[in-house]
């Protein structure tokens, strides 16, 4: 892959600790390096220590994330609480405020060079979307999809953004040398709710055409319709719409999960809704006693969907729900909290089958 000029010439270039530590001591002026685009967020380039983060309890063994924050600006992303490990709030912070790892391809090939490396399945956008759209500039993503299929090593990649169909050629490599699976995040077609909830990401169907295009190309792809968020996405008109979508649109199967709020992003959600729906406080309040919906409206809406997953023949994705890792311990210096993945993300197969590793053969 061909080097790409950097947006900014900043010279030597911060370490994510480094600006963490700079932020807690000066506050958002310390951010005084970081460039505005025209999408009005600013954007600091960082340096990593590693680009892989191990993680524990899932399905897959490793996460990868080229940026932190993300343009998308999604209400419900669970990743807002993962921001103020640098003392940034959840709120305009997340969507505002993206870190680029500028070297986290050439730290990455170095980590799968290492004669330890076993090939265990790496999950990409954890905490990110990997395919936001400086992705279109700095090609971080490419370039480390490049590396992992120089490396065998098997992938899943989770996104909302539609450029994913531009790396088509390389995800076929990765699918040809171990495995890979793509999962588009397409929590609704319904377009109300979508401009509301998702007010960074391209409209579902453009999504869903993207999963389209990969599927037509030969790459496993399928649809993630998570989060499912009670009063927005919930309607079973909405819901049926959604999952007729999918299956129209040749996806090789779905998976769904209700929303769930934990600190940081239940705070920045609750006022979202406090602010722009507050009819619906009350009733998120009795739903949500803590992180997670009541069991038994899990269970119904989970209940309508197999319904409608039925009807359209839409192949469900399951598995098991490993629990989440504890974020909590890791310093800002430590890309593993923000990486870490979540139920959300977990309760689905990523390769679609057993959870493949495959052991380096030199």
């Amino acid at each position: 892959m061909d080097e790409q000029p950097l947006i900014f010439d900043l010279g030597r270039r911060p370490t994510t600790r480094a600006v963490a530590l700079r932020i807690r001591e000066n506050g958002e002026a310390a951010l005084d390096e970081a460039r505005r685009r025209a999408d009005a967020a600013r954007y600091q380039e960082v340096t990593c220590r590693s680009a892989l983060n191990r993680v524990e309890g899932m399905p897959f063994s490793w996460t990868l994330n080229p940026y932190r924050g993300c343009t998308h600006g999604c209400h419900y992303c669970f990743a807002r609480r993962y921001q103020t490990q640098f003392q940034l709030g959840p709120d305009d912070h997340f969507s505002s405020v993206i870190f680029v790892k500028t070297n986290l391809v050439e730290v990455l090939r170095r980590e799968l060079d290492k004669p330890s490396w076993e090939r265990d399945q790496v999950a990409v956008g954890t905490a990110t979307d990997p395919y936001q759209p400086i992705e279109g500039h700095y090609k971080l993503t490419r370039g480390a999809l490049e590396a992992l299929a120089a490396a065998r090593t098997p992938i899943g990649l989770v996104t909302k953004g539609p450029m994913v169909v531009r790396d088509a050629d390389v995800l076929l490599e990765v699918g040809r040398r171990s495995a890979c699976t793509v999962y588009m995040s397409v929590p609704t077609v319904d377009e109300d709710a979508w401009r509301v909830l998702e007010p960074g990401t391209a409209p579902p169907l453009q999504r869903l055409r993207a999963v389209r295009a990969l599927r037509d190309a030969g790459v496993r792809a399928g649809v993630l319709m998570a989060p499912v968020v009670p009063g927005f996405t919930t309607q079973p008109a909405r819901l049926e719409a959604t999952v007729k979508a999918v299956a129209d649109h040749g996806a090789l199967f779905m998976g769904a999960n209700v929303l769930y709020l934990k600190e940081g992003t239940r705070d920045h959600f609750m006022k979202f809704l406090a602010e722009q729906f507050p009819q619906m406080v009350d009733g998120y309040n009795r739903l949500y006693a803590g992180a997670y919906a009541r069991p038994e409206y899990v269970k119904a809406v989970k209940s309508m969907i197999d319904v409608l997953q039925d009807r359209y023949r839409v192949r469900p994705r399951r598995a098991e729900a490993p629990r989440e890792p504890d974020a909590g311990a890791a310093d800002a210096d430590s890309d593993s909290a923000a990486d870490s993945p979540t139920p959300e993300q977990v309760s689905f197969n990523w390769l679609g089958g057993p959870t493949t590793r495959l052991r380096r053969d030199r």
